[in-house]
């Protein structure tokens, strides 16, 4: 979370995500947090699964956000502030 409180998932994060699987059944997915990917038109969360998936540990694991039903921040990476070039004089 930074100054003003707003709150995003940063590369690196540690979460558990927990998601639909099913209509009666939720997925939950631990790992870190390797950013967004597109699944057709929608957009996914890429998790890199931990040790507690046992033979997936290491693999990617998208989850669209549509069925994300809730976030638990496990472990929480600053976001990197976004770098700034000096301005540059631009001749048309």
């Amino acid at each position: 979370m930074d100054s003003e409180g707003i709150v995003a998932l940063t590369k690196g994060s540690r979460y558990r995500v927990e998601s639909m699987e099913t209509r009666d059944r939720t997925k939950i997915t631990k790992g870190v947090f390797r950013g967004y990917a597109a699944v057709g038109p929608d957009d996914a969360l890429v998790i890199e699964l931990d040790e507690s998936h046992q033979e997936l540990k290491g693999k990617l694991r998208l989850i669209p956000v549509h069925v994300v039903l809730s976030v638990d921040v496990m472990e929480h990476l600053q976001a990197e502030a976004p770098k700034t070039d000096k301005p540059h004089t631009m001749y048309g």
